[in-house]
């Protein structure tokens, strides 16, 4: 009779077959993959729901900066002043991002001597445009009393408030793409480090070699069970996000298979990071404290939750420097700005020189037995 040729690409994919059916079965691997970003979606998706007051403004090229009103309002507590190009700022603008652009002149006549007119978008929150004439109807009247008690006032606001076209960029915009990069993360680096040292320590990897399977079908298999795990989990926090929260797909369906490209791409990159972990670790107890110094500083610093422009200037280097940081800004820029791959180049390239440097240092240091 005549043999019946083994076949690597059967053997990897019964491998990927039993190994995906184990990661369903892991209470671990759905919660840290799934329940946890979910709840934070959820969390910041119903906060964003109801509107958030963030008063950040900029003043126009040409407004007059010289006067007392200008002063004042630098050093008004919780109002941010945006200095960006004018190209910038209109982008701003029609995301909702400020609230208002400023335009101060000196008045023809003498009476007021100032004029205010501000220049809004249909991203913005109404009730920061509010808050924001609330703020300049206070100082106006703070200077008045103090400088100008003989003077009906010293400025006026324009009633009529230019509103130009935008597109509400609510929280969620900002929270699903770093929910979905530490749901990534988490699974690459926790995932594979524990499933490789496992395999290790109960000698699955040596029963392997009984067979006729070779050492890479076996990574393979296990690699790719971990893709589709995590590309399922991507789905269903986009799906999430967009049907119950109106995370912004730009352009639908081609947004949403970009940002599927781009998660597998960042995917192949983190469980780099849980190769090397694995083979580091001396015993199971120690792969969390290593996986730890890997996830924790980019899930804190990697503009997950808040923007990096918020911390120091020192640290902001630090943060761009790491992978999730560039995972983050390339999917909100696919996400919303409308973005392709290739208007991300400079983003993917940092992720690429990331995989080549983490994948030498994993074939290094990886460990069969």
């Amino acid at each position: 009779m005549l043999q019946k040729k083994y076949s690597q690409l059967s053997a990897m994919a019964a491998i990927t077959k039993g190994s995906l059916r184990a990661i369903f079965r892991s209470p671990s691997a759905v919660v840290f993959s799934i329940a946890f970003p979910l709840i934070f979606i959820l969390i910041f998706g119903f906060i964003g729901n109801g509107g958030r007051v963030a008063v950040s403004v900029a003043f126009t090229k040409n407004a007059d900066t010289a006067n007392p009103i200008y002063a004042v309002l630098k050093n008004v507590a919780g109002f941010k002043i945006v200095d960006k190009s004018p190209e910038a700022i209109r982008v701003d603008l029609e995301k909702g991002r400020i609230t208002a652009l400023i335009d101060i002149q000196k008045s023809i006549s003498s009476n007021p001597p100032y004029t205010i007119k501000l220049t809004s978008s249909e991203a913005v929150n109404p009730q920061n445009i509010q808050v924001l004439q609330s703020i300049l109807n206070a100082v106006i009247a703070g200077i008045n009393q103090k400088n100008y008690p003989g003077t009906p006032s010293i400025a006026t606001i324009n009633k009529d408030i230019q509103q130009i076209p935008g597109r509400v960029y609510r929280t969620i915009d900002f929270i699903l793409p770093g929910q979905l990069g530490f749901s990534l993360l988490s699974a690459g680096v926790f995932g594979v480090a524990f499933l490789f040292f496992n395999l290790r320590q109960q000698l699955v990897l040596k029963r392997f070699y009984a067979t006729p399977i070779k050492r890479s079908y076996i990574v393979l298999g296990e690699a790719i069970s971990r893709v589709i795990f995590q590309m399922l989990t991507a789905i269903v926090i986009i799906g999430v996000g967009h049907f119950a929260f109106h995370f912004t797909l730009v352009n639908g369906m081609v947004t949403f298979l970009n940002i599927m490209i781009l998660s597998f791409i960042a995917l192949v990159l983190f469980m780099g990071f849980g190769f090397i972990v694995s083979s580091v670790a001396k015993s199971e107890s120690t792969i969390p404290p290593f996986a730890n110094l890997i996830t924790l500083p980019q899930f804190l610093l990697a503009g997950t939750f808040f923007s990096i422009d918020a911390f120091p200037s020192w640290l902001q280097p630090i943060c761009r420097v790491l992978p999730l940081t560039h995972f983050n800004n390339a999917m909100r820029n696919i996400a919303f700005e409308g973005a392709g791959l290739l208007d991300s180049g400079k983003e993917l390239g940092i992720l690429g020189i990331w995989i080549v440097i983490v994948y030498a240092i994993a074939f290094k240091t990886f460990k069969w037995e």
